[in-house]
């Protein structure tokens, strides 16, 4: 065929249109990895774009607000000039202000769009977050800094008046009605005293469910008033109104919050309860077994490591009870999908191998399965099946012998006699425990509809529970003044194996080599490194509550 268009293109052109087709195909694969990148970031981090972007909205506006409180109760002289003065502290904190607020209304801008499902450049989001807590930084130093200037400001008389606002409408606008802040006075002047007046207005108010105003109080007393005795309390506070608040954003946030206390207070008695907290605000977030398990790893995380450090802790069944629930969770994902595997083997489309692997992985890592039983018979068909009747044999056996109630234990000794194997005798101890319940449709059924896992958290905080106004821990501390009762409350945190002392011997100066000294007998003890006390010790009563743990070095 002749196609004479063809022979008119010139080499040159065709050059050209070849270059541009590579340039094409190169911008495709750039565009293609960066969507990858950002897909691997969304995953790493655990959270989708909007919620990150909602985070990262509270935090501005929690800064935004702690801002305003300080510029409010910097009472500086107003000179009536218009120039502005570069000294005043509250040009510096405005500043904090108008660029705190350009961030938030970027953050605002990606949101929309975000809701609106439009195209945007996922890796700005990236950005923000450094943005985010880069200011977060800088606007806890400035607030630090000019702590003293609001004391100064507060004790001397000043020109300087704020402008009063104008009460807002009601009722269609046709009733007059009074400022929405209350709390305008505490957090806009300093006075001694006024910190623990701060303390029990933001007690007060997250228990009635405000707990964005109970927040701004106790940020108030963090910035406020640096070394007031109510400040450790506070920040776990914060904490405990984010835990209350049970959103999933607010769990978030808690877990980080409880995770800062910690890095601030490492040896404080609670420190045991807010481990325990950062474990259970994963696990309030974890979803269904044949769901994501992110959440539900990072719970397991934590909870090993509260038990690790927390060896002697009153605590730790509670703590057992949770990691054995969530594990229960972790395998259970892993035999769904050994199940999907089955499905396959069985219509003779392979994965015989990925099911045994699932299998292998819940019998390693997970030996207190509920369905440990029917793990085991499924794992030893698959040894079956790869003709290895040895492998399949012990496992069998071990299914005899240790699950003797179990319904796949006559199944188990057919598959015995087939293999010509010897039955065991089953384990007189586990014969007489209790059958795993499994739960029951309707119980299944709740449970898809609700979509949350199955495992026992607590939603009270540390400090604050929902129902137990009067008798909480921040009822004790403020009528202690800041400090938790005399009960005896230790840590407990054991961060190095303990061991026994070394007790090395004594010597003693020779009369021979020292004839005109007296002779001296020197003992010599190493301070012995072991577990704290316990978290509930009637023979020791300290008088405050301890901030620095010290190991006593026992007499010679």
């Amino acid at each position: 065929m002749f196609f004479p268009l063809v022979r008119r293109v010139s080499p040159r052109v065709m050059l050209r249109l070849t270059s541009l087709a590579v340039i094409a195909i190169a911008l495709a694969m750039v565009g293609v990895a960066s969507a990858q990148d950002n897909k691997a970031q969304s995953a790493q981090s655990g959270l989708t774009n909007l919620q990150r972007l909602d985070i990262m909205r509270s935090k501005l506006d929690s800064m935004r607000r702690s801002l305003a409180s300080a510029i409010a109760a910097m009472n500086a002289k107003d000179t009536g000039k218009q120039e502005k003065n570069p000294d005043d502290p509250r040009e510096r904190l405005r500043g904090l202000d108008k660029e705190a607020g350009s961030v938030l209304s970027e953050v605002n801008d990606y949101r929309s769009k975000e809701e609106r499902a439009d195209k945007y450049n996922t890796s700005k989001i990236e950005g923000l977050e450094g943005s985010v807590a880069e200011l977060n930084t800088r606007v806890q130093s400035s607030l630090q800094s000019t702590a003293g200037a609001r004391t100064a400001g507060s004790e001397t008389s000043t020109d300087y008046h704020p402008k009063p606002q104008k009460g807002k409408r009601r009722v269609f606008g046709l009733l007059p009605g009074k400022s929405s802040d209350k709390y305008a006075e505490l957090t806009g002047t300093v006075a001694p005293g006024r910190d623990r007046v701060l303390f029990v207005e933001a007690a007060r108010e997250v228990r009635k469910g405000n707990h964005e105003t109970g927040r701004l109080l106790f940020t108030t007393i963090i910035t406020t008033y640096p070394d007031s005795p109510y400040l450790p309390l506070a920040k776990l506070a914060i904490a405990d109104s984010f835990y209350l608040e049970g959103t999933t954003s607010s769990l978030i946030q808690a877990g980080q919050a409880y995770q800062d206390w910690l890095t601030f207070f490492p040896t404080d008695a609670l420190t045991c309860d807010a481990m325990l907290k950062v474990a259970e605000t994963e696990m309030r977030q974890m979803g269904l077994s044949d769901r994501d398990i992110t959440h539900a790893r990072k719970a397991e995380q934590r909870l090993k490591v509260m038990l690790q450090q927390c060896q002697k802790s009153s605590l730790r069944p509670d703590a057992e009870l949770r990691l054995r629930e969530t594990q229960d969770s972790l395998a259970m994902h892993n035999f769904y999908i050994a199940e999907f595997y089955r499905g396959h083997v069985e219509n003779n489309k392979g994965g015989l191998r990925g099911e045994q692997d699932r299998l292998k992985e819940i019998v390693e890592k997970y030996p207190n399965f509920c369905r440990m039983d029917e793990v085991l018979f499924r794992y030893a068909w698959t040894y079956q099946q790869q003709e290895e009747p040895d492998e399949a044999a012990k496992l069998y056996q071990q299914l005899v012998r240790d699950y003797p109630n179990s319904d796949f234990v006559d199944k188990a000794k057919d598959q015995l006699n087939i293999i010509g194997a010897a039955i065991p005798d089953p384990d007189p101890i586990k014969k007489n425990l209790p059958v795993c319940e499994k739960p029951t449709f309707t119980q299944n059924m709740m449970q898809q509809i609700s979509g949350n896992a199955n495992v026992t958290t607590s939603h009270d905080g540390i400090l604050i529970t929902k129902k137990g106004e009067g008798n909480d821990l921040i009822d004790k501390a403020i009528a202690n003044n800041g400090q938790l009762p005399d009960n005896g409350l230790q840590p407990v945190i054991q961060r190095d194996p303990a061991r026994q002392p070394v007790i090395q011997p004594t010597p003693t100066t020779s009369p021979e080599a020292t004839p005109d000294k007296k002779k001296l007998g020197i003992s010599i003890q190493p301070t012995p490194k072991g577990s704290m006390p316990d978290r509930v010790n009637p023979a020791t009563t300290p008088v405050t509550r301890p901030r620095v743990t010290q190991t006593p070095t026992p007499q010679p």
